[in-house]
């Protein structure tokens, strides 16, 4: 069916004749696609931030009276903090002042037993991490190195400089959302089955009400993190906002500006998020391998790394107040050079969307993210594989965007469950 819609071009062109060809797109200012990314990098991380000052004074309330319907406002918070920063992570992989810091916020899986009590199947300390049942909320002193380290008062600076990949072990993560997330909701002990974790309210009661030991401590550690994971993201927003680290740097170089936003979009799409984040949990059928695997938020975490993704393309976001920021964009700049590709491009990022839509919808409806990573179940792994699918084809589209850009030094982040199968169960 023929659109009803004609562009300003098309009927200048029926104006000249009927016959005349359809004029090319014209070049966006390079700048000005880099001012947009920009833009949406600020308004998103703001966005993070805001979120997380909520999710701060709903855990303070939790600590400063214990409640199930305190704790319910606390988790409740935590997911709609994930919203705005899952689309934050498109600016990953390009932007080096991004990768360094992002491991503060948003490291994963991790040891929950350095944090605080675990089921007796988790296990105890290994040959990889010593620390690994430390408990740090039980113990007011632990060793390191030889040093005994004084835990007496646990504060933002303590988890930031001393336990955070304590040991040089990436799994000891003692910062960030997924910190918070096992103090909100404690382990998944379902398995493959339907169910989050299920942390009484009760392990922040105070006196004789308590559960799981130091509650007070436990509260602490809570709202350390928390102010923690706020002052992060209020120094990240800031690198984004005019006169920022990071706006400067994307800024300083057009070509490499570009560069970095084909390579944060490439990177997500395939290595990390089709790679690591889904296809490996698939091959491992292992619950363990999600995202949010706490709170089984994982259907949405996908969905919104897949949304960043779009929105750094379409040079799009809508924040959390409804407000849309906007302007000049790569799909402009593509749609310059050839705007079949540009065409294709944003029909696979909308494919993968809906692909991404039906986990979201599906999980939403009771089939949760554990029970799709079950061997032999049918149904899972074809909604996990449509996403997978999807993301691996945008990501060849994304390629050939490079190459009609004829930019260079772009290269994508790879994973062995896509690249190299054979090494995953080595």
């Amino acid at each position: 069916m023929k659109s009803l819609f004609l562009t300003g071009t098309a009927l200048t062109a029926l104006a000249m004749g009927g016959s005349a060809a359809m004029a090319a797109p014209v070049a966006p200012e390079k700048g000005a696609v880099l001012t947009t990314y920009a833009n949406i990098a600020q308004a998103t991380y703001q966005d993070s931030l805001t979120t997380a000052q909520r999710l701060k004074a709903a855990v303070d309330a939790l600590v400063a009276e214990p409640s199930a319907e305190a704790l319910q406002a606390a988790r409740t918070a935590w997911l709609a903090a994930r919203v705005p920063y899952q689309q934050s992570e498109a600016f990953r992989f390009g932007n080096a002042i991004v990768d360094d810091w992002e491991g503060k916020v948003n490291a994963w899986p991790l040891d929950e037993g350095l944090i605080d009590y675990v089921d007796a199947s988790y296990g105890g300390p290994s040959d990889e991490n010593a620390l690994a049942a430390l408990n740090v909320i039980a113990n007011p002193a632990f060793e390191l190195s030889g040093q005994t380290i004084d835990t007496s008062d646990i504060t933002p600076a303590l988890l930031e400089d001393t336990l955070h990949e304590a040991d040089g072990v990436e799994a000891n993560v003692a910062t960030g959302y997924h910190a918070i997330e096992f103090l909100l909701w404690g382990q998944d002990l379902n398995g493959t089955d339907h169910g989050a974790g299920n942390r009484p309210w009760t392990d922040y009661a105070k006196g004789e009400a308590c559960t799981g030991g130091n509650c007070d401590r436990r509260g602490a550690y809570l709202q350390a993190a928390t102010e923690l994971l706020v002052s992060d993201l209020d120094w990240m927003a800031a690198q984004w906002a005019e006169g920022g680290a990071a706006r400067a740097e994307l800024m300083a170089d057009e070509g490499a500006g570009i560069v970095a936003m084909l390579t944060g979009m490439g990177s997500l799409s395939y290595g990390e998020q089709a790679g690591e984040r889904m296809r490996l949990g698939l091959m491992l059928n292992d619950p363990e391998e999600e995202h949010d695997c706490f709170s089984d938020n994982t259907h949405n975490s996908h969905y919104y790394d897949g949304l960043g993704i779009q929105n750094v393309y379409l040079g799009e976001y809508v924040r959390v107040n409804g407000e849309l920021v906007s302007g000049a964009s790569l799909s402009d700049l593509v749609a310059s050079a050839d705007a079949d590709l540009d065409a294709e491009l944003r029909g696979k990022l909308a494919d993968t969307m809906q692909a991404l839509g039906r986990i979201k919808t599906a999980a939403e409806a009771g089939f949760s993210y554990d029970q799709m990573l079950e061997q032999g179940n049918a149904a899972g792994e074809a909604l996990v594989m449509g996403g997978v699918n999807g993301l691996i084809d945008q990501t060849r589209s994304i390629e050939r965007a490079v190459a009609t850009l004829q930019l260079t030094d772009v290269e994508f982040e790879g994973s062995d469950s896509l690249d190299n199968p054979g090494a995953v169960f080595q």
